[in-house]
């Protein structure tokens, strides 16, 4: 049974690690800074053209299922800001995992004397993403003030814990599509198809019917990760704890669930010289 004291050295020793891979992701970034600003532009033009979207047809109705439209502006911000945190930390890593098991440079991973799942998942880090992420929460703000809501700090602390569980929530699923690479010899077009599922969740959850809803609501909870934190601001005078409840239990699976897929991946693993 590990002690006290060689937990927090553990700890520290992550802390340590993801320091070093940090630092490393910023030097890259701005040894390559015109591609970053133009990476920048074109996450927030693609966000834009979202809100333009939004905006024509709020002018044929007044609602989508139920949702006014600075409720959607609110849904869309959130969906934004969940979604850049994730690429930030986590989706260019995720994706490079099939190359890095093709090419059999997970054997170098495997070496290192940390957990290989985090350094797998944390190695690089996008900062323009981050950035895109302010652009999120702007819009979650204005939306706020057009809709003359003022959260209390304790309803701002639920919304970044739901958050924080959507984020985990994508990375859950984005790993289930990366490990397939351990089984086959190229999965790109898995991991591409994330995009499709990811989607989904930018929309209203009451559009959504019958075995759709049930699948994405649950088994493969992406409906579920920007709607209820948009919800425990929209709807600040109800209860939250049912839906957050929802939300904290479909975290908790997704990340049991694909710790042991990931511990079965490598048991499967073999190198490329093997």
């Amino acid at each position: 049974m590990n002690s006290p004291r060689s937990s927090r050295r553990g700890l520290s020793t992550l802390g340590e690690v993801y320091g070093v891979m940090f630092r490393n992701s910023l030097i890259r970034e701005m040894s390559f800074k015109l591609n970053f600003l133009l990476w920048m532009l074109v996450e927030v033009l693609w966000f834009m053209g979202q809100i333009v979207f939004i905006e024509v047809v709020f002018s044929y109705v007044g609602a989508i299922g139920g949702w006014t439209k600075w409720e959607v502006v609110l849904l869309i911000g959130t969906h934004q800001l969940i979604g850049q945190i994730f690429q930030a930390f986590f989706y260019m890593n995720l994706a490079n995992l099939p190359e890095l098991v093709r090419t059999g440079r997970m054997d170098f991973m495997l070496l290192l004397p940390v957990d290989t799942q985090f350094v797998v998942s944390l190695k690089q880090f996008g900062m323009d993403n981050v950035v895109n992420a302010f652009v999120g929460a702007g819009f979650v703000s204005f939306a706020l003030w057009k809709m003359a809501l003022v959260p209390t700090v304790a309803q701002l602390l639920l919304y970044a814990v739901a958050v924080c569980c959507g984020i985990m929530i994508h990375y859950c699923i984005m790993l289930v599509f990366s490990t397939a690479s351990f089984w086959m010899v190229r999965s790109q077009g898995l991991i591409y198809g994330y995009y499709s599922l990811f989607n989904i969740g930018r929309y209203p959850d009451t559009i959504y019917r019958g075995a759709f809803k049930l699948v994405f609501s649950w088994l493969i909870p992406v409906i579920i990760v920007a709607n209820i934190p948009a919800r425990l601001l929209i709807h600040a005078a109800e209860n939250p704890w049912p839906i957050m409840l929802q939300l904290l239990l479909a975290t908790l699976f997704m990340l049991g669930a694909t710790r042991l897929l990931w511990s079965s991946a490598l048991r499967h693993y073999s190198s490329a010289s093997s």
